[in-house]
């Protein structure tokens, strides 16, 4: 990125966050395919501090588009870079979606990382003048935006980029405009007051030592090292699991496993306990627990699936005995 005050084209140290906020990512990624392959419990990388720390990468890198919007585009626009840039970016989006739905049909990323990416460069250049405290005032009001302004006219797939749906649509890698476009304009106030305390160009100074070249030189790659590392780190994966096979677990504890994973995130161990268990006995009933664990559920087992999720909330909470199966009909 260029930085006339730095009295340099690029600053190392925005170049070495970058590519720390990588690297981190395709740590994240392998996590992913290792649980996508079996080797880890299901659900681990969306709960816990697996989920934290994606979300952290996610937050990170983001702020970092904004720094760099700034830094590249203040006071002055830079249209032919601008431009180019975006269409590498739509171009590699649209790649990712069409590769996902191939491998990934009912999950696949239709407003992923790269995504937002292009629409917020679009909808920064709006605010390259703002000053900080209103950037950081927007950023705020659209952090807490999903608490109070989410509602069900957001549920239809038009509007899921939108972010405000009132559930979580079925996405591999989503990362709606709201609230995610609040870590690109705290970036843009954070540059904003890094430049003008001066405290960037103090930063443009810095002479970066030789273990941070892997750094340096993903970040000043990043877009090629978004699009490469999942491939290459899958192909590793699958190498491994033709040479040493993960052990399965019965389909049924999988799914129990995974489901109290994701439930105790936001609910006590006896509700879960109790709200796992009716999951699981109603989709063995039904004969659905393969499709569910399987890559590519189908629609109708998705809506369904919402179904049983409203009806076993019910019985936990009213602690209803459905362990051996709904017998409310039957006569002793």
């Amino acid at each position: 990125m260029r930085h006339r005050a730095a009295g340099k084209s690029r600053i190392d140290a925005i170049d070495i966050a970058r590519g720390g906020a990588l690297i981190a990512m395709a740590v994240y990624h392998f996590g992913w395919d290792l649980e996508f392959f079996g080797y880890m419990d299901a659900g681990t990388t969306v709960t816990g501090g697996w989920r934290l720390f994606a979300r952290s990468i996610a937050t990170s890198f983001l702020f970092l588009v904004g720094v760099s919007l700034f830094l590249a585009h203040e006071p002055q626009i830079r249209w032919n870079g601008f431009l180019k840039r975006l269409a590498m970016i739509v171009a590699a989006a649209a790649a990712i979606s069409a590769a996902t739905w191939f491998a990934f049909p009912s999950g696949f990323i239709f407003f992923g990382i790269l995504h937002h990416i292009a629409m917020a460069s679009l909808l920064g250049l709006a605010f390259l003048r703002a000053p900080a405290w209103l950037l950081l005032v927007f950023a705020v009001g659209l952090t807490a935006a999903p608490h109070f302004l989410s509602a069900p006219v957001f549920d239809t797939p038009a509007l899921w980029w939108v972010g405000l749906s009132t559930f979580r649509p079925p996405s591999n890698d989503y990362v709606p405009l709201v609230p995610w476009f609040a870590a690109v304009l705290a970036g843009m106030g954070a540059a904003r007051i890094a430049r003008d305390t001066g405290f960037l160009q103090w930063l443009g100074l810095i002479r970066p030592a030789r273990w941070h070249i892997p750094f340096t030189f993903a970040g000043r790659h990043s877009l090629a090292f978004y699009l490469l590392h999942q491939p290459i780190l899958i192909g590793c994966v699958w190498v491994l699991a033709q040479v040493w096979p993960p052990a399965q677990e019965p389909v049924e504890m999988r799914f129990t496993g995974a489901c109290a994973s994701q439930c105790q995130e936001t609910r006590d161990e006896t509700f879960c306990a109790a709200y796992c268990a009716c999951f699981t006995d109603t989709l063995k009933v039904e004969n659905r627990l393969d499709a569910v664990m399987s890559d590519a559920p189908g629609s109708e087992t998705q809506s369904r699936l919402s179904e049983i999720a409203t009806e076993c909330t019910m019985r936990a909470e009213t602690g209803r005995d459905f362990t051996q199966g709904d017998n409310s009909n039957e006569r002793p």
